[in-house]
């Protein structure tokens, strides 16, 4: 009898997952994935986190599905990009607008600690509630730079670094020991675009006036009765409390259902021919390099390879059954010389399809240059882009070497064959070829920014010299098209391809699993846009090593 009951209870549960009422719901806690898994090792680490394309796909069709009657979430302390909370927000707010019920909860928007951008997204939702034992960390927006030069001087290590404007201050950590008046003046500006789009956002949110909101900032942060007595939250009550009250307004048989689950069951119940026309999606996430994509198993940052992209695109732009290209960009740049193979198929396949770019939290410096040859640049306010410059150069050990009892002596052939060993300084004639390189690279930076954005080259040098703009700073200046976010790319994309609105979305490149394991015929198969396993000989500190100036083989030769 158990086991009859059991099977009965198992069968009715799935017939009202099937027809019943619905309760979609997002754990925010764990942070969100930005793209599909590029490895195994990455699969195993995002198994847990939501992907940023299901959680807007899903909600995008929630909006039409009668039986979906509420939204909740649960925003925790872990840390999203400001790209990315806008995306959430754009979603939320079109969520809410077809009459379904929206709460946000909290057990804390920052406990003892800043909690800004949580809450910011918290305000798209109808109702906030907090736990009583919470608080709201409304406390504005703080960017904080640390300057080693002090350090490295006592320790007897030295930089000699070039760039390419004034406004390129990622070397300034080493070679400064404060804020030069451009670094200033850009951050500062950075900090003012974003606390307005914060101060608007939650003003319209909490139906509040933005002069109290900037009050409130002041004043923060706010225990929940204080919060809720500010009118910055609406309910203070505990998980079980929020959720029964969200499934009683459901309805007595409403089932709860993780809103990535039920994109993906969606996109089951609605398969589409493999043959039918579509958008393809391409994504290019992390530090740009030559080569192939990948990832360290030992704790290192995934990294766009140029020649994974450029693969994943010739793929899609072969497609005859693709009619535009999505090509979604999270990097703060990299390799030159690998942005500019990018670029370059990127200009390609927009001679063929239509390909709009789609700027996640950063498309920066290299993260442009990649962008910049497309149709149509959309980026949210808060995404940090341009940096149209360049750096570089190298640490000098040599007084170091020196304290601690190590000489060191070469022997080469060539004037210059020595002039990147980090224990000696650059020569007047080695600076001179330094120099020329940097004029080489921005002067093509600054050309193609001209010519892919329709600007002068003047005017394209006045939005270039090594500037990080906000998105709502690079649109009013021209470096982008559109403000918004990835589903609208997507819908800008089927409107150029003159697809349905519901035309699927297909991420590049697609491939069955024998074709994963068999291993590509040549770089022209769409097997080579696989990424791969990277091991980085410096593990989690592979970007510090690289901006240090150490060798890639890592500590260990």
């Amino acid at each position: 009898m158990d086991a009859g009951k059991a099977i009965f209870e198992t069968v009715d549960k799935l017939r009202q997952r099937r027809t019943g009422p619905l309760v979609l719901e997002l754990d925010l806690t764990e942070g969100l994935t930005e793209g599909p898994p590029t490895d195994p090792l990455a699969a195993v680490l995002s198994m847990r986190k939501p992907r940023l394309a299901d959680v807007l796909s899903g909600l995008r069709r929630a909006r039409q599905d009668s039986r979906v009657k509420a939204l909740i979430v649960k925003i925790g302390a872990n840390p999203l990009g400001l790209a990315t909370v806008h995306e959430l927000r754009q979603a939320v707010i079109r969520f809410r607008a077809s009459g379904k019920l929206t709460v946000a909860f909290a057990e804390s928007f920052g406990e003892f600690g800043g909690g800004t951008v949580p809450y910011y997204l918290a305000t798209a939702f109808e109702r906030v509630c907090l736990q009583p034992s919470g608080d709201v960390g409304l406390t504005g927006v703080a960017m904080e730079q640390h300057f080693l030069k002090g350090a490295l001087t006592k320790l007897g290590v030295g930089y000699e670094v070039g760039q390419r404007h004034e406004y390129k201050t990622a070397a300034n950590t080493f070679t400064q020991d404060r804020m030069t008046e451009p670094h200033r003046e850009s951050m500062s500006r950075i900090i003012e675009s974003v606390t307005e789009t914060f101060a608007a956002g939650i003003a319209d949110g909490r139906r509040l006036d933005p002069g109290k909101v900037r009050e409130l900032i002041d004043r923060g942060p706010f225990t929940a009765d204080e919060a809720r007595e500010a009118g910055l939250v609406d309910e203070l009550a505990y998980r079980d409390e929020v959720y029964d009250e969200v499934k009683r307004a459901a309805g007595p048989e409403a089932q709860l259902l993780y809103v990535a689950r039920y994109a993906k069951a969606a996109a089951v119940r609605k398969l589409s021919h493999p043959m039918a026309d579509s958008i393809a999606l391409v994504h290019g996430t992390g530090v740009i390099r030559t080569g192939r994509s990948g990832r360290s198993p030992v704790g290192g940052s995934g990294a766009m390879g140029s020649d994974t992209i450029s693969a994943a695109l010739r793929a899609a732009r072969r497609d005859d059954h693709v009619k535009a290209v999505v090509f979604r960009v999270d990097s703060p740049g990299g390799s030159y010389v690998a942005s500019d193979t990018v670029w370059r198929e990127v200009t390609l396949t927009r001679k063929v399809k239509p390909l709009i770019v789609s700027m996640g939290d950063v498309a920066a410096s290299g993260g442009y240059f990649v962008s910049m040859g497309a149709d149509v640049i959309v980026a949210q306010p808060g995404t940090l882009t341009g940096s149209i410059g360049v750096y570089g150069g190298k640490p000098v050990l040599s007084e170091m070497l020196e304290k601690i009892g190590i000489n060191s002596e070469m022997v080469s052939e060539g004037a210059n064959a020595g002039m990147f060993s980090p224990s000696r300084g650059f020569s007047p004639e080695q600076w001179a070829r330094v120099n020329a390189w940097l004029d080489r690279i921005y002067d093509d930076f600054v050309g193609k920014v001209a010519q892919s954005r329709d600007l002068t080259r003047e005017r394209a040098h006045e939005l270039a010299r090594g500037r990080v703009w906000t998105g709502a700073d690079a649109h009013a200046g021209g470096l982008v098209d559109e403000l918004g976010g990835l589903e609208d790319a997507l819908a800008l994309a089927r409107k150029r391809a003159r697809l349905s609105d519901d035309a699927p979305v297909r991420v590049y490149p697609r491939m069955n699993p024998l074709e994963r394991l068999r291993g590509p015929d040549s770089s022209e198969d769409k097997s080579a846009a696989l990424a791969r396993l990277r091991l980085d000989a410096w593990g989690p500190f592979a970007r510090l090593s690289a901006e240090l100036g150490l060798p890639a083989v890592g500590p260990l030769i």
